[in-house]
């Protein structure tokens, strides 16, 4: 139970940023930073190895960014993974096996997504932006998908920080999370995979 605290408390400082790619970890500096022994974070370190967010060096490890290439494939990979999840959850809105008040959270995270980028206030819409295209993974219904994703997003974002700025054409940003959102209530399986899809690769588009 200890390692999937450290674990999960050590990948969520990787993944804002605290420990940054190619900052060097040990079990000893971790576990004297997080005030737990050393057995659990030799577990955690592992297991984010495994994830592919650090890379052992044979002195502990360091946080791991992908190179250019391999985040264009993650881009790809993403846009795929995210088209299917759009198009499972206007299958299942379709069939009404989505409940009303999960379409409302959505809207709710869309629209503080927009105030909170208004705001310039980055590190928190990046939060929320994945927040929202998570909500939508999870409406899919497919599990394999929902965990590929958080990897995928895992490793996007640590790699990306350094890069990332406030959208240049915001209510672009904004007007497509809309359009994915209208399509999958009204169940239009081919229109929200459609926006998905695009609006993942334009993403990386900005970043190239």
């Amino acid at each position: 139970m200890q390692a999937d605290v450290v674990y999960r408390r050590l990948r969520d400082l990787i993944v804002e940023g605290r420990y940054m790619p190619g900052e060097r970890l040990t079990e000893l500096s971790v576990s004297a930073a997080l005030e737990v022994s050393r057995t659990p974070v030799r577990e955690a370190l592992r297991r984010l190895e495994g994830d592919g967010l650090v890379e052992g060096t044979g002195r502990g490890v360091v946080v791991n960014a992908l190179s250019p290439e391999r985040l264009g494939h993650a881009y790809e990979v993403r846009a795929a993974l995210e088209a299917l999840t759009a198009e499972l959850a206007a299958d299942r809105q379709r069939a009404g096996r989505v409940p009303p008040a999960d379409l409302d959270d959505l809207e709710r995270l869309a629209s503080l997504l927009e105030e909170v980028t208004a705001a310039g206030d980055l590190d928190r819409a990046i939060g929320l932006n994945r927040a929202f295209h998570r909500g939508i993974a999870e409406m899919a219904g497919n599990p394999i998908a929902l965990e590929t994703l958080d990897r995928l997003w895992d490793q996007i974002v640590i790699s990306t920080r350094d890069s990332l700025a406030a959208p240049d054409r915001p209510d672009t940003v904004a007007g497509e999370h809309r359009r994915l959102l209208r399509a999958i209530v009204q169940g239009d399986r081919a229109l929200a995979g459609s926006i998905a899809g695009d609006h993942a690769r334009a993403t990386r588009t900005t970043l190239a």
